[in-house]
């Protein structure tokens, strides 16, 4: 018995062996991520819903009430608004930050376009296989290591940059534009923490046009907007933790607001799940058709062109 529970259990560690080894290792990723990328019309789905939820939860509820009640202490709410440095930290500087990188990533895009017109024409003329002795292929590998303004870009491609920055100029949008439209108070605004303004629902709000525009809240979407890395193809196998990275750095941002009474917990919440689903849509209408296949880098479609015309 001893001798065949020995023989079983080499069997066993060899069959882990196996599964472990490369070839299965990645066939079972790769299968994970495909289905993950399959399934994003299910979580556009899944995500809408729970913003509607969400909203309707708390728009019949005194919980946004009891939450705000925590941060609001003595008629004074935790942080003063403008008091720094944490204004500077929590809400000045992020929103730079942010705006600093939409204007990269644009700068990236128009400088690639640009360049990669003129790569082309060189190599469509075949002029690459002179200059300097190279090869069209070393050539366009070279020109193209140029078109990024920095490495850390260099394996994404086009198509991904420009659906992040679409994504991180949409988000803080829409839900800026909802803002104007629900009419919703501020915490701070309300008669229950020595505001002026009635305590109503959104529906009651809108009817009233209440002078307020804090729902949904539009300083943490810049944050979540970042969700738009979690679904480049390129970055699939780290989708789990740039999730819970935007997620921290969003709600850090909305925190802030919330302990200065400028938003409920609604708002902060609603506006997570919008900027997810909305980051989701854009990535479903981006890559639809590229489900079953990573999207390329720009350098190694360069190559392949500059081959071809090579012969």
């Amino acid at each position: 018995m001893t001798a065949i529970s020995a023989r079983l259990g080499d069997k066993a560690a060899g069959t882990i062996r196996l599964m472990n080894s490369t070839p299965y290792q990645d066939t079972f990723q790769d299968i994970f991520r495909d289905n993950a990328q399959d399934t994003l019309g299910k979580q556009l789905a899944i995500l809408s819903m729970l913003t509607l939820l969400s909203a309707l939860i708390f728009e019949h509820s005194q919980i946004d009430l009891h939450i705000s009640a925590l941060f609001y202490q003595h008629g004074h709410w935790l942080l003063e608004k403008g008091a720094q440095p944490y204004a500077f930290i929590f809400y000045d500087l992020p929103k730079a930050l942010l705006i600093v990188f939409a204007l990269y990533l644009l700068s990236v895009l128009m400088v690639r376009y640009v360049r990669q017109r003129a790569l082309d024409r060189q190599v469509a003329t075949k002029s690459a296989a002179v200059v300097k002795g190279c090869s069209p292929m070393g050539l366009a590998h070279d020109k193209y290591r140029q078109l990024s303004l920095h490495r850390s870009l260099s394996h994404l491609s086009s198509r991904e940059l420009g659906c992040l920055l679409l994504t991180i100029i949409l988000v803080p949008a829409i839900i800026a534009t909802l803002k104007s439209i629900t009419h919703v108070s501020c915490p701070s605004h309300l008669s229950f923490f020595n505001g002026e303004l009635p305590y109503l629902t959104m529906w009651q709000n809108m009817l009233a046009h209440t002078p307020a525009k804090c729902f949904p809240a539009a300083h943490a979407s810049a944050g979540f907007s970042l969700y738009g890395f979690a679904y480049l193809p390129s970055l699939r196998r780290y989708r789990s933790r740039i999730l819970m990275g935007v997620t921290m750095l969003g709600w850090t941002m909305g925190g802030y607001k919330m302990l200065i009474g400028d938003h409920f917990f609604s708002h902060t919440i609603v506006s997570m799940l919008l900027s997810w689903s909305m980051a989701c849509a854009l990535a479903l209408l981006f890559f639809h058709n590229k489900t079953q296949q990573q999207v390329q880098p720009a350098y190694q479609y360069t190559k392949r062109h500059a081959a071809s015309n090579q012969h």
